[in-house]
């Protein structure tokens, strides 16, 4: 009635506190129970008030309100998990207990040393017995000593005289330009004007994608166009880099012809590496969704870290605080809370240890949603790169008979590829739709990439990490993972 607050209600035992009776001894405390997070899943209104002691705080970034239709609402409605603890308070204690090196965590290297390594390198010194030592008691082998001298002597031969150069050729194009076009024309293996004729059929049997790529970048310049033009001498004396371009000069537009051909070549590839990157996240957006095991996983970290920082995140936490659960170590400096999580799950519930089997798509989906936003660009190049297509359609309607074969081709393609990068736009608007139902079921912001931090995937890799190292130890019956989930 002063204002003074009413007294905590008890940690232990029963809701309300039994007096001993008169003239009797007070009756020992019953056995400690964990002290929950907020309403059902903790202290607070609604649950138990949390005991304060010197625990190593979980650093997550928390989720302040749960959404309706959101993970942690759900969660606010179940009970809490099987946890002791006594024991986390023991392991995470900010004062060093010897307690806390009961459970111990064996190292990768000690690990790695219980299957035995070689002591040190062999005996090749020469001594009695080793490989040195046989064969200096075996007869040397019959080699031609007169050869060995003549090939391996001090004294140098003379060198053959050069044979007489032909007739010089005229070059016009700069000496380096012209080796390396010379060099290209050596790699595709096709005469400059069978090269053209298929650039204008379009056709992807005769020339690929590395080819067409490599005669764009040598296609004549404005000034070596007009240099070629400019010359009054006998064409046959030029080298076959003026050639190959005196061959290029006869298509009007040569290099945006060799642009949409090259458009052409890669668009049904990269179409579909595009539809498949849309796929993965889709999938992976599903399996997260939809996996019992991996919320029932979130739903043990929510309360650990809860215990640990005192109950002051009693709703959520963001997906990158997955990550700490690493960082975050006990006062035995080889425990990390990562590791008690899964110790907690192999002991109390085991069959959650293989959710990462329900994520099958995750850990490529984490690479692809990062460039999530980039794929909305490749959308934009696609229609980019019809927009140029289509002008050169109209600009080679000039050409004549020339072209002919050309703008039939590059007709038939532009309706193929508008409709399907039409659809492709709208399953990249589907996809994303469900991308940010996702983040908001995780209380995240859709502005941003739920995956971007990494930390489902983290989680997942960690935990099917100790998975396998179950798994093996139950193959051997004793190893490190014995030592890790004891």
């Amino acid at each position: 009635m002063n204002g003074t607050p009413p007294p905590p209600l008890p940690m232990h035992g029963s809701r309300h506190a039994r007096a001993p009776p008169h003239g009797g001894a007070r009756a020992p405390p019953p056995p400690p129970s964990p002290p929950p997070p907020s309403g059902p899943l903790g202290g607070g209104p609604g649950g138990r008030a949390v005991k304060k002691s010197n625990l190593k705080p979980l650093h997550w970034n928390k989720v302040t309100r749960a959404l309706k239709g959101s993970l942690w609402e759900e969660l606010q409605r179940q009970c809490p998990p099987d946890v002791d603890v006594s024991e986390l308070e023991n392991l995470f204690s900010n004062t060093p207990l010897k307690e806390a090196a009961s459970i111990r965590v064996t190292p990768l290297k000690e690990a790695a040393s219980i299957r035995g390594a070689p002591s040190g390198p062999g005996n090749m010194c020469g001594c009695q017995g080793c490989f040195w030592e046989g064969l200096h008691r075996q007869t040397p082998p019959e080699l031609d000593v007169s050869e060995r001298k003549t090939m391996f002597s001090n004294v140098v031969l003379k060198k053959p005289a050069p044979r007489q150069a032909h007739k010089e050729k005229i070059q016009l194009i700069d000496q380096g330009r012209a080796t390396n076009t010379e060099n290209m024309l050596t790699k595709v293996k096709m005469p400059p004007a069978y090269m053209v004729e298929a650039v204008l059929a379009m056709d992807d049997t005769l020339l690929d994608v590395d080819q067409v790529e490599n005669i764009l970048k040598f296609c004549p310049t404005k000034e070596e166009m007009n240099q070629l033009k400019n010359f009054k001498g006998d064409i046959e004396q030029l080298g076959k880099c003026e050639h190959f371009f005196l061959e290029l000069m006869k298509v009007p537009h040569m290099e945006a012809k060799l642009n949409t051909f090259m458009f052409k070549l890669q668009f049904s590839s990269q179409l579909a590496n595009f539809r498949n990157c849309l796929n993965i996240v889709k999938s992976a957006c599903d399996e997260v969704r939809k996996s019992v095991k991996f919320r029932e996983v979130i739903k043990r970290i929510l309360y650990l870290g809860s215990t640990l920082n005192q109950g002051t995140s009693r709703v959520g936490f963001k997906l990158d605080s997955l990550l700490k659960l690493s960082e975050t170590r006990g006062s035995n400096s080889n425990m990390t809370l990562m590791h008690y999580l899964c110790k907690l799950v192999a002991a109390k519930s085991p069959a959650l240890l293989d959710f990462p089997e329900d994520l099958v798509s995750l850990e490529a989906a984490t690479k692809v949603y990062i460039q999530l936003r980039a794929l909305a660009e490749e959308i934009l190049a696609f229609r980019s790169g019809l927009k140029k297509v289509k002008n050169e359609l109209e600009a080679c309607a000039n050409d004549g008979p020339l072209s002919e074969g050309f703008r039939k081709t590059l007709q038939e393609f532009i309706s193929h590829a508008e409709a399907e990068v039409t659809s492709a736009t709208n399953f990249y608007t589907v996809v994303g739709q469900s991308a940010n139902r996702l983040a908001l079921y995780f209380g995240e912001d859709p502005s941003r990439c739920p995956f971007e931090q990494g930390g489902v995937c983290f989680l997942a890799k960690s935990s099917s990490e100790h998975l396998r190292l179950r798994r093996a130890d139950a193959r051997r019956h004793k190893g490190p993972a014995a030592c890790l989930f004891s």
